[in-house]
């Protein structure tokens, strides 16, 4: 378990002053120009060595993203593009860094912008994070009226602005593209890659994106050193992450634990339980909607981190975890999952526009028990056609939750079916064995 002295988010619950001096009295901002002073190639290189893999969803890791934009320029500026715009269903991390611990956020945008050779970033914030951008916003008036970024950022004779720029609310702009799409002033579709953003992003100039967390945690970890924060969890899943509690725990919340922990612990420790006892454990969703539902007896020896819930058929996602208990209706979970991903599917990709819409009404129909058996496993054919068949990942989010319900709980699925024919269940239909 974590020790306090290891926490990278010392203000996560608002409970310090989260001004500048409050953020300075926190180590931050200490000697940040001799940070940038050992140069761009340096900072890249602790980040690779730190391990630290993209905290949004795909963990892609962060340092070989950076190492991808020109080390020299062909005339056209290069940009950094913070990604806060946090739309995947129960996943609320990023709003604690960004309304009690902002100047993680902006210190991080300055030297990940500083390491890419970029002078301006971006960060595009959710629609209906009104409080988080006021926050936001007031830290980056801050930061410039102490000189701390701007004209000559923390002395160090680079020049850097910042821009906080608000969405309109719409999932698809999490989306890396959709999101400079949207940042253009365009409708925010996804675009088709290549070319990728570190070619030709926002304005056609090279361009990185990451998340509010895998940027906010660039300060520490160069102030502390990459291998104190590979030294947490399991190998290629290190470091420290934000992660979430919500639904059947007896306290949800978000905090900030090591890498490699198991569900178990993590649930018992931070969740106070699942509601009735371990025992009253249905399912979970690992990692916000998107990832495919697990059922507790894949679930007593479950391992959080990357690597294992990927050799498992999950996903860790955005470390942000729904709790399932034996009272749930599994089938209208993921049957109400799969009419959120068909409302905010751009339409843009054929297999994504129709196939959501038609894994939609088959759930309406498997919810109510009104399908036949037979359509379960059409329904599981055309996950397969929409999963990998799409210019951006919305398809494969929309599919994996089915997909996870068909694996585990189909069982459930034939039940209602049978006793919607019959007035019966299954489980009394089916003769005993002897």
């Amino acid at each position: 378990m974590l020790q306090d002295q290891d926490r990278i988010f010392t203000n996560l619950y608002g409970m310090k002053d989260r001004s500048l001096k409050g953020a300075q009295a926190r180590g931050l901002w200490d000697n940040t120009g001799g940070i940038l002073a050992n140069g761009r190639d340096w900072i890249i290189q602790q980040v690779k060595d730190s391990g630290l893999r993209g905290r949004g969803g795909a963990g892609f890791p962060t340092g070989l993203k950076w190492s991808f934009m020109p080390k020299e320029t062909d005339g056209r500026p290069s940009y950094l593009v913070i990604n806060a715009d946090e739309s995947e269903p129960a996943t609320c991390k990023d709003r604690e860094i960004m309304r009690h611990d902002p100047h993680h956020l902006v210190e991080g945008a300055l030297i990940a912008s500083f390491a890419m050779g970029a002078h301006a970033a971006y960060i595009y914030i959710r629609g209906e994070y009104i409080r988080e951008r006021e926050a936001l916003q007031t830290a980056i008036n801050e930061a410039y009226d102490a000189g701390l970024i701007g004209d000559n950022a923390c002395g160090s004779g680079w020049k850097f602005d910042l821009y906080l720029t608000h969405g309109a609310g719409a999932y698809i702009c999490g989306e890396e593209t959709a999101l400079l799409e949207s940042l253009e002033g365009k409708k925010g579709m996804p675009r088709m890659k290549p070319p990728f953003p570190a070619g030709a992003g926002l304005y056609g100039c090279p361009t990185t994106v990451n998340n509010v967390e895998s940027i906010s945690v660039v300060p520490t970890i160069i102030r502390r050193g990459a291998e104190w924060f590979s030294s947490f969890g399991r190998p290629n899943n290190v470091g420290t992450k934000l992660m979430a509690l919500t639904g059947h725990v007896n306290t949800p919340c978000v905090f900030e634990e090591q890498m490699g922990l198991s569900v178990r612990e993590i649930i018992e420790k931070h969740g106070g339980g699942v509601r009735g006892g371990w025992d009253n454990l249905k399912a979970i969703i690992p990692g916000g909607a998107s990832c495919p539902v697990l059922p507790k007896d894949k679930l007593e020896d479950a391992i959080f981190d990357f690597d294992w819930m990927r050799a498992n058929q999950s996903s860790f996602g955005t470390g942000c975890m729904i709790i399932m208990d034996q009272n749930t209706d599994v089938v209208k979970a993921v049957w109400r999952l799969a009419k959120f991903f068909k409302h905010e599917s751009c339409g843009q990709c054929t297999p994504c526009r129709e196939g959501t819409g038609w894994m939609s009404r088959v759930m309406d129909r498997l919810v109510t028990g009104e399908a036949e058996v037979e359509e379960i496993d059409m329904l599981l054919s055309v996950t397969k056609q929409v999963e990998g068949h799409t210019i951006c990942a919305l398809g494969d989010a929309a599919a994996w939750p089915i997909q996870g319900l068909v694996r585990h709980f189909r069982g459930e699925i034939e039940d209602r079916i049978k006793k919607q024919k019959t007035g019966r269940s299954a489980s009394i239909l089916m003769p005993k064995a002897s």
